[in-house]
């Protein structure tokens, strides 16, 4: 390795216990951090947790879409420059603020700092603040886990009216900031060749110009259950940081009710159901509201007891940039059923999990039928994943390779380590 390097972590929102940026950010800079880098994470809220030794530095949005209440009216003493001014201003025009506020605070945060980082990596806030650092000469790096502009297109695609299609235009009008900020940063990774061609696709940049850096786990906390540990029966999981066509857990508990007609089948979904959303009018239609629960965000403890004991985990996703919850299920031997959208059979490979159609929920209630049905395919299943991981997928490698990413990036800029 070279000289320890002084590392600015970026991430425009951190969820510790939901979705994959505050999973990420934690990861990294942990293990960063222990190859001997030096790792200061700036973030908006909610704000990640984060490891003994790396420091957060909290850069306040006017956090507009908190829970329990998103979309609120802030009082006029919050409202603390022109950054936050234009944040309010474009949530109630129907845009997403979020990217581009964030960037423009970090830039304003960094700039009289500029010597104390060798690198600034950015969480696919990708806004035009970063350009403000690369103007300065800062070297500003980005990790694209997939190009938003696919959520765009399966939400449109299921908007019901014409008033919704526009709204969600509106929503998703900073992606065509981040393909402009894109190609003009001084490095970008990402997760997985999908999402490599799937950013070339998408936001113009040239495929040789990504390098390919999968994320991981720690084997040493996803572990799979003792042996004294039995699964639960009939016990199927979901992970869903969103309640969103994207994630298809709709197809999903339309498998389920289908496997409802014969055993008593239960679903676990770790994630919430947006009131009026698409699984709360499901629940209804299909009558399942005593087979699923909703856990909400949990702590990473109790995510990893709820892998260990389900008998299966489902990713019923029309697309994964690279897929954080199937490596989790890999890491705990729990057998998967996934779709073949996006990444996933590039991570899953062929041994860890049962493939289906993406959207077919013919093939998606046969695929756990089959592995409910028979415990010795579920520990074949769960056997393979585990193998799978510790070969391919922790998260000391993502650091060790992203530390190699910096270094030679920086030796492209004239600043070798």
């Amino acid at each position: 390795m070279g000289r320890s390097l002084r590392i600015a972590l970026l991430s425009y929102r951190s969820k510790p216990h939901g979705g994959g940026q505050g999973v990420y950010v934690r990861a990294l800079s942990r293990e960063l951090a222990e190859l001997g880098h030096r790792v200061e994470v700036l973030s908006g809220q909610p704000y990640p947790e984060l490891d003994d030794g790396v420091p957060l530095n909290r850069l306040p949005s006017l956090d507009l879409y908190r829970e329990p209440d998103p979309f609120r009216t802030p009082r006029p003493s919050e409202f603390r420059d022109w950054i936050d001014v234009a944040e309010w201003a474009t949530m109630c025009t129907a845009g997403f603020p979020e990217p581009l506020t964030f960037s423009l605070r970090a830039a304003r945060h960094l700039l009289p700092r500029r010597n104390e980082f060798d690198v600034v990596h950015d969480n696919q806030s990708l806004g035009y603040g970063l350009l403000r650092l690369v103007k300065a000469g800062i070297p500003t790096v980005a990790t694209v886990h997939h190009p938003i502009a696919i959520d765009r297109e399966l939400e449109l695609a299921a908007a019901p009216t014409l008033r919704r299609k526009l709204t969600l235009r509106r929503w998703y009008a900073f992606t065509g900031m981040q393909a402009r900020v894109v190609r003009q940063l001084d490095g970008i990774t990402t997760v997985s060749e999908n999402s490599r061609r799937d950013i070339t696709t998408h936001m113009g940049l040239p495929a040789d110009g990504m390098a390919v850096i999968p994320v991981g786990i720690d084997p040493d906390r996803l572990t799979p259950p003792s042996a004294g540990q039995p699964r639960e029966t009939d016990s199927v999981l979901a992970i869903t940081s969103a309640d969103v066509p994207l994630k298809g857990l709709v197809h999903l508990l339309e498998a389920l009710a289908k496997l409802r007609t014969e055993r008593p089948v239960r679903l676990t979904v770790v994630g919430t159901a947006r009131p009026g959303g698409p699984a709360e009018i499901a629940l209804d239609r299909l009558g399942l509201r005593d087979a699923v629960r909703f856990t909400g965000p949990v702590p990473e403890a109790e995510l990893i007891s709820l892998l260990q004991r389900a008998t299966v985990v489902a990713i019923p996703s029309l697309y994964e940039g690279f897929s954080l919850p199937a490596i989790e299920a890999m890491a705990c031997a729990t057998p998967l059923v996934t779709t073949d959208a996006g990444a996933l059979p590039e991570v899953v490979g062929t041994k860890a999990g049962l493939r289906v159609k993406a959207g077919d929920v013919g093939e998606l209630t046969a695929a756990l039928q089959l592995v409910l049905d028979s415990p010795s395919l579920a520990e074949q299943l769960g056997r393979a994943g585990r193998r799978r991981v510790l070969d391919s997928f922790t998260w000391r490698a993502t650091a060790e390779r992203t530390a190699d990413w910096y270094a030679q990036t920086l030796e492209r800029k004239g600043r070798p380590c």
